[in-house]
Order: structure tokens, then C-alpha cells, then sequence
């Protein structure tokens, strides 16, 4: 009971806050953008603003706003028609958001990001500079992904995940997910016997079902909403998972679920790996190497790895997979994807004396590696991505 009074009140007091909203949270029943709804969470920001804590406020509704103007009943299913919506409807989304925080006294600054922005670790810094930047002045950042240039192989695909890279990215305190719904439920809450989940101290013991889809006007769901709170709270981020209509209290830790931060702070180089990189290739392990990574907190050598998939050079991105092929790791790989396959099975004395001190390294250091942590509920998201 004293963990779940503290993590509220380390609600209440976080000082520089990420805050996501749904499309559903934003629209009228027949379209576009509902200037009652929105107006709340602008007075909710402007007060929380007001108050000394920074806000960065990630807004989904750009292809909502614009399926009105285009005369689109229902969302697009296409990328080209989607990327049409959200062209025309970012801007108006904008101009709602710039004038309502101007009646608080308050300027907005667009941010639109894709994933390729955050898989870079160069525009992944920028970011972070630029975030810093309009937080000292002052400034609430509207964030959005990108649809009118990603591409379907660089979209972030729903915003609550968005939402928890960025809190990662501007060190936040807390992260609140904003929905159609007041919290978690063990079943969908239209369902009989239904119960809602007000707090989860950890989300690998969480018992729920979240398969029902999300929204019609919405790419998100419960299940990418959990995806979202496990890569906050695994870097010491709580979130809360409240009703758009009760903002106020959920920013001040009174309503809606809350999920208790499990692990430490990560950087953001590591986070980056963790959960924004696109692995270019996949390194197979022998039980032994992962045995020694996951358990000995080892780097990864030569003579561990039995087989080498993909093309990449030194610096970028692996998965790592044990005989099964199941996902181990992600990691930073020391060496060229043409030069790896003469080296397995090797010690790295061998290979130095053979031929040279520069292979007397490890294939992935063990500061750049990241481990997948086992799960009982929702599938793995590397898995999904293989």
C-alpha cells in the first residue's frame, strides 16, 4: 500500500510530464475535431504548465481532422490516403491547439517526428536538444508522428509508442496515456464481469486481455498501450492509463491505472537500442553464449555465435536469437557481417594471435547490449518484427 501511495504522489509531483491523446479522445461522433474535448485537454495542459511542470503533449488526430475535409466517412486504410488525411488535417490540428494555449498565454511548437528520427542515433540527440530547447522557453511541444512522409517500413504505427520514446527522450518523469476509457480492465469493459486494474506493480505478472481492437478513427488499442507503459516503466518511468475526460485528475495521480516504474533509467543510446533501432542483421548463439549473456551479464565472443544472418557493418544494430530462434538481446556489433563467419566457433587469444591484436575484441561489449526479459503475457514486439 505504501509503494502505490508513493508512486501516486511521484505522480503528482513530476515535474516535466509527457501526455498522450488519442484520436477517439479528440473527435465528434460525426468528425473532425471536437472543440469541447480538446478544449479540455488544453486547460489541463495550461494548468499543469501554469503550476512549473514542463509538458510535452503527444497528439494523435491529424488524419481524423483531415477525413472531414476530404470527405472520408471512415479512416483510410491505404498509406497514400492516410498521408493525404494527415496533410490536411496536421495543419488544422495545429491551428486549434496554437489558438486555444494562446487564450492561456501559452505558445506551441509542432514537433513531427518519424522513426527514422529515432532509430539515428545522430537526429535522436537533435531531438533531444530540440525538446530541451522549447521546454526552457517556455514553449508546449505538439508532437505527432510524421504520416505525410513515413513510409510503411519507418511508421511508428500508433502514438502511445511514440509517446514512450519520447518520454525517454526528454528524461520525463511520468507518462500519461490518454483514452477513451478510465483504465485497464481484465477484459474489454463492455464485456460481462469486467473489473478495472487500478494499479500493476509489475507488468509481467499482469493478468488481462487486451486482443479488442482500438478505435475506427484510432490505429491503437489496449495492447499497444501496455507496449507502450513496459518500454516507459522498464526505464524507471510510471505511467497512468486514464480517461481524456478525467484529465485533470490523472495528471495529479487520482484517477486511472497506474503502472509502477520496474526498472532503472536507462540511456538514451541504450534505450534507442532497446526499443527504436531496426536491427540490420541477426547473430544465432549456442545455449552456452546465452547462458553467459543472460545470466553471467557477459559480452558476446566469437567463439559463442554459430551463425551470422543479414548485412551489416560495425556500429549498427543486431538481434541476437538463441537455437530456437527466439529473441535474445539487441546489441551494437563490433565487427562487418562479411568479416564475422571466419571467426566463429574462435576464441578471441586464437584469433589475436593469428591474426592480430585489433581481433582480440568482443563481438558486441557487454555496455552495448540490451536483454530481452522474458514475458507472460502479450507477445514480444521483436518477435513480431522478424
Amino acid at each position: 500500500m505504501k509503494r502505490v501511495r508513493t508512486t501516486r504522489q511521484r505522480i503528482a509531483n513530476a515535474r516535466r510530464i509527457v501526455v498522450k491523446v488519442g484520436s477517439s479522445s479528440l473527435t465528434a461522433a460525426e468528425g473532425g475535431i471536437d472543440p469541447v474535448r480538446i478544449g479540455r485537454i488544453v486547460d489541463a495542459v495550461a494548468a499543469a504548465r501554469k503550476a512549473g511542470r514542463e509538458v510535452v503533449l503527444v497528439s494523435s488526430g491529424a488524419i481524423a481532422a483531415g477525413m472531414g475535409p476530404l470527405g472520408m466517412r471512415t479512416r483510410p486504410r491505404d498509406l497514400a490516403s492516410q498521408q493525404a488525411a494527415a496533410s490536411v488535417g496536421q495543419g488544422l490540428l495545429v491551428e486549434q491547439y496554437s489558438a486555444l494555449f494562446a487564450v492561456q498565454g501559452l505558445t506551441v511548437g509542432q514537433v513531427l517526428l518519424t522513426v527514422d528520427d529515432t532509430t539515428r542515433q545522430g537526429t535522436y540527440r537533435n531531438a533531444l536538444r530540440t525538446f530541451d530547447r522549447l521546454l526552457d522557453l517556455g514553449i508546449v511541444p505538439v508532437v505527432n508522428e510524421n504520416d505525410t512522409v513515413a513510409t510503411q517500413e519507418i511508421r511508428f504505427g500508433d502514438n502511445d509508442r511514440l509517446a514512450a520514446l519520447v518520454a525517454h527522450l526528454v528524461r520525463a518523469d511520468a507518462l500519461f496515456l490518454l483514452s477513451d476509457v478510465d483504465g485497464l480492465y481484465t477484459a474489454h469493459p463492455s464485456s460481462a464481469g469486467a473489473e478495472r486494474i487500478t494499479e500493476v506493480p509489475n507488468l509481467d505478472e499482469l493478468v488481462a486481455d487486451t486482443s479488442r481492437l482500438g478505435s475506427s478513427v484510432g490505429t491503437g488499442g489496449m495492447t499497444t498501450k501496455l507496449e507502450a507503459a513496459r518500454i516507459a516503466v522498464a526505464a524507471g518511468i510510471p505511467v497512468v492509463l486514464a480517461a481524456a475526460e478525467q484529465v485533470a485528475d490523472a495528471l495529479d495521480g487520482r484517477s486511472g491505472t497506474v503502472f509502477h516504474a520496474s526498472g532503472k533509467r536507462r540511456s538514451s543510446r541504450l534505450n534507442w537500442l532497446a526499443h527504436a533501432s531496426q536491427p540490420a542483421g541477426e547473430l544465432e548463439l549456442d545455449d552456452g553464449a546465452v547462458k553467459a549473456i543472460t545470466k553471467g551479464k557477459a559480452s558476446l565472443l566469437p567463439a559463442g555465435i554459430t551463425a551470422v544472418r543479414g548485412s551489416f557493418q560495425a556500429g549498427e544494430p543486431v538481434l541476437l536469437v538463441d537455437p530456437a530462434g527466439a529473441p535474445v538481446a539487441r546489441g551494437i556489433v563490433n565487427y562487418d557481417s562479411d568479416v564475422l563467419p571466419a571467426l566463429l566457433g574462435r576464441s578471441t587469444k586464437d584469433l589475436a594471435r593469428e591474426l592480430g591484436v585489433e581481433y582480440e575484441r568482443e563481438v558486441i561489449h557487454r555496455d552495448s547490449l540490451v536483454l530481452r526479459r522474458p514475458r507472460r503475457s502479450d507477445p514480444p514486439l521483436d518477435a513480431q518484427s522478424r
